[in-house]
């Protein structure tokens, strides 16, 4: 199943900012992941079925791609679905600088909710970090994390700081440099935003 996933998000080489401030060499193309439910549906059923022994109450998703896998885990679990929107437009500077919240209507009800936050990729782990801050500054409690691909252990290890599983179909190792310590910036490679080239 690793590699039937894996299949699915053609990569790119280069030289990319990761929402979380890091820099990459390669870059995973997620547009058109969701375009065929049918095609998805074994791994949104497979991972539902991972996530469905945490005991969830609703799963929530940092829009978009993360989002619509949400709501089709969800939908598999008969749970809640909640979503959070990234704030502030352009990327913040810094690492894990990037902000997601919820809409103002739904915070209340989130406060009663046991969450497993999902995303389709997870490199570094900016929105599902910055979901899971939303989700318990709302009063909220998230239970477990989960994700089509897991890269690299950025993610993972935060995470386990706070007690937190993470759930992912395929693992992949992924390296990442901080912008001082990029090998790419030192050689002098330009610098692409993947959300725009």
């Amino acid at each position: 199943m690793a590699d039937d996933i894996l299949n699915l998000m053609p990569v790119r080489s280069g030289h990319f900012i990761l929402e979380s401030g890091y820099h990459a060499n390669v870059w995973f193309n997620l547009d058109s992941l969701f375009v065929s439910p049918r095609g998805i549906a074994p791994f949104v059923t497979a991972l539902s079925q991972r996530l469905g022994g945490y005991k969830p109450t609703a799963v929530c998703g940092p829009q978009h791609g993360g989002a619509f896998l949400a709501q089709a885990v969800a939908a598999e679990l008969q749970l809640n679905f909640y979503y959070t929107l990234a704030q502030g437009g352009s990327r913040a500077h810094g690492l894990f600088a990037a902000r997601y919240e919820l809409p103002a209507g739904l915070k209340k009800q989130a406060s009663n909710e046991r969450f497993a936050i999902v995303d389709d990729v997870i490199s570094a782990g900016s929105s599902v970090r910055a979901t899971h801050k939303e989700m318990t500054d709302a009063g909220g409690e998230v239970v477990a994390v989960g994700s089509l691909v897991l890269l690299g252990t950025k993610a993972s290890d935060y995470f386990a700081t706070l007690g937190i599983p993470i759930e992912a179909l395929a693992q992949r190792d992924f390296e990442t440099w901080t912008p001082d310590r990029c090998l790419l910036c030192l050689r002098g490679e330009p610098l692409e935003d993947p959300r725009y080239s």
